[in-house]
Order: structure tokens, then sequence, then C-alpha cells
């Protein structure tokens, strides 16, 4: 059962936050028990601090243990200093009002943090994917959520390039996973490719995520929220499938804005939060599907100085291409992890690979700290970000131009859309 409340207009009171968390956990009957929060990094939009504050208040002289991890997948980890700015505190008020409250990041690639707790077979995999895979997948997450007896996840849920839909499970699967899932879970959602998965309810990366998860021996619950403006209009608590089902729900009414025509070139603004191309690349994922055919996608970063904080080199090693550019080269490229292949062809977007020939549907180009000898090397375009003044690009939608000041949560898409297809 979902206890909650989301409407698109009304904000949620810090009041009614505490009303749908309390009844939430008084059914858990969570008094002396060990509770997990999974949570998400700096690069999801939401009031983690409000939700944290009335946590505090309700739980803290209930449970026996009360703990926080970041759901980091494959990002880099994040300082005490950071996770606490995140929930709206300080090292400073921790000591001194929740000091038996401890803060963890997830380490995907160290095997002595991970646990095996299944896998899904190839045949499993192969009619999930609609024929796409056929292989199987060793299923492995932190082995700190076996300390514990609930694992709540809260974080927000928006469109997303893989999945089709972020929140619920996938804080779970990819979020505090290991490699092999964390790969296959990216590449597949590559192969459908990102402008058909975006913004779809039900997907088959999905349906891996939802069955990864429940592989796992620990009881599941979710806060799954939908923000607008850095405030809640929708909290919905429950099993993590639920919840998040009722959060996307309304998500897609909140963040998927359609146009009628598509638009020669895009000038996507990237927000601080995204502070590399892997995550800035979001920019990219919102806006394809309205870019024209041989139209022009600009991703205008300056304060982004690197491709990948974490997968750099082995991105600078492949480049940027499109799906196909992989697929009929795969035994040159069986070396590279699926989860940077994936991001690779998410960024360079859609196109064709024919008698050796790479032919993207729009062009990409960074307006970032990234150089032009790099740009070149990766096979992105290159612009000065000095070069692009904003006024120009605003208000000029009937000349073709579309200007997008905080890009990379709202997904674009056009009312008679070219890539809908049943997946």
């Amino acid at each position: 059962m979902v206890i909650g409340q989301g409407s698109e207009n009304h904000f949620l009171s810090s009041e009614r936050i505490e009303e749908i968390c309390a009844q939430a956990f008084e059914n858990k009957r969570i008094d002396g028990k060990r509770l997990l929060f999974v949570i998400p990094d700096y690069t999801r939009t939401a009031p983690l601090d409000v939700l944290f504050r009335t946590l505090l208040r309700l739980l803290a002289g209930r449970v026996r243990k009360m703990d926080f991890l970041v759901a980091l997948g494959t990002h880099p980890p994040m300082s005490e200093e950071q996770i606490l700015r995140r929930v709206g505190s300080s090292l400073a008020e921790k000591e001194a009002d929740f000091p038996q409250i401890h803060f963890f990041n997830h380490e995907w690639q160290n095997p002595e943090k991970l646990v095996r707790i299944g896998s899904i077979s190839a045949e499993e995999v192969e009619e999930i994917s609609g024929g796409r895979m056929n292989q199987s997948v060793e299923v492995a997450i932190n082995r700190l959520v076996l300390e514990y007896d609930l694992l709540v996840i809260i974080g927000p849920t928006f469109p997303h390039e893989v999945v089709g839909f972020s929140g619920g499970n996938k804080y779970l699967i990819p979020g505090i996973a290991g490699a092999d899932i964390i790969d296959m879970f990216h590449w597949l959602g590559a192969l459908i490719t990102s402008p058909v998965i975006i913004g779809n309810k039900r997907t088959p990366v999905r349906e891996i995520v939802d069955r990864a998860a429940a592989l796992i021996p620990i009881e599941r619950f979710c806060l799954s929220l939908v923000v607008k403006e850095n405030g809640l209009v929708g909290l919905f608590a429950g099993p993590p499938e639920e919840a998040w089902s009722a959060a996307a729900d309304l998500s897609t009414k909140l963040y998927i804005i359609f146009k009628e025509q598509p638009y020669q070139r895009v000038l996507a603004c990237a927000p601080d939060m995204y502070d590399d191309l892997w995550t800035g690349a979001k920019c990219m994922y919102k806006l394809e599907p309205v870019v024209a055919d041989g139209g022009e996608l600009i991703i205008y970063a300056p304060h982004i100085q690197q491709v990948s904080i974490t997968h750099g080199a082995d991105i600078e090693a492949i480049g940027y291409h499109v799906r196909d550019y992989y697929l009929k080269q795969m035994d040159k490229f069986r070396h590279v992890r699926g989860g940077v292949m994936a991001h690779s062809t998410h960024v360079k977007g859609v196109g064709s690979y024919i008698d050796g020939v790479e032919k993207p549907r729009i062009n990409v180009v960074l307006a970032t700290q990234i150089s032009a000898a790099t740009c070149a090397k990766i096979n992105l375009g290159y612009c000065d970000p000095r070069a692009i003044h904003l006024q120009e690009w605003q208000n000029r939608e009937n000349d073709g131009r579309l200007y997008v000041p905080k890009a990379g949560e709202m997904l674009y898409r056009l009312r008679v859309d070219p890539f809908k297809q049943a997946i």
C-alpha cells in the first residue's frame, strides 16, 4: 500500500510531509530496528534537508540505528562535509545533535565493500530485453545493507535516459551495486537508445532493475519524491515499485515539455551541480528529441573542466560514437566497460554506421573548459564559451533556436514524436 499525496500545482507543507512520513513509518513498526537510508548525491535536485530534519524528529529516539548511504553508482565520492551539506547540516551540528548517525559513500570498485546476492540468468535477460541481450549478470550490492533491518530509499523521480524514469529501486540498482549489473543495465539502455527509452515508465531496463533489487535479502521501503522548484509537490511512501510508480505518474505531468517543431540549434545550459561531462551530458539526453535532423546542440557549461572525474581516461580512449559504431565492431571494443560505451552513445546521440562511415543525426558541441584538442580527440564539437552571449539565444524559438537556462532534468519532446515506438 502507498501512503502519500501529489499535485502538479500545490507544494506539500512541512506539516503534511511529516504526517505522511509518520504514518508510513508507524505502519513499518520501526521501534528498535536498524534503518539504512539510501540517498542521492548532489546531481539530483531534491529537498533532502527537509526530509532529513523530518526523519530525525520522527525516528532518532525510536530506532536502534539510523545511518545514510549515498547512492553514487559510479559517481565520485563525497566528503563528509559535502554529504552533510546535502542534508542541510554541518560537522559542528552533527557532533552536537546527532553524533550517533553515520554517513557512507558507496564504493562500487571495492570488492571488499560488496556482496553477491544472486544473478539473473541469460534466459531471463533475453526475455526481458526482447532479444537484445543474451547473457547472465551477477548482482552484487554494498554489503553494508546486511547490517540493517530495513532499507529505506529516499529520492526524486525524473525522466531518465537509461531506465525511462529514475527513482525507486534505481537508487539500489545501480546506485549501490557492483560493476557487472551497472554495466549491463547501462548497455541495455544504450541498445534501446536514449530518445526511445527516456520518459517511458515501463521499460526492459526498469524490469531488470526491479528483478535485481528483489534479490536483496533485506526489506525495502521507499520515499519517492516529486520535486518542483526545489520544493516537494509529491511524496509517496511504500514498497519501492509502488511508491516509484505513483511518483513517475506525477513526474510525467511535470517534467515533460512538448514542442510542436524541432529546432535547428539548441543551447543547453548546465547547472553547477553537474561538475563534469559525465553528469553534464544530461543536457543532451533531455534535449536530443527536439533537435532537428542535421541540427546542433551546444552544452554550455563554462564551469566544467573535464570529461569525467571517474571514467575520463576510458572515455578519451574510445571517444564518443553512435550505438552502431560499437555494435558493428564489438570484437574491437569487448574490453570496454558497458557503462562507458553506453555513456559514449548517449552523448553522441542516435545515428548510423554503414561501410565504415559514422553519421550522427545531430552535432553535439561542448562550450566548456575542455579544450578544442580534447573535443576533437573525443569526437565532439568545440565552442569557446566566451563566444556565447546568452541574450542572443533568448526568445528565438521562431528562428529555430531553443534556449534552456537550466537543462538536465526537464525532458523536451516533440508533440508528434519520431522516436516513439513500442519497447
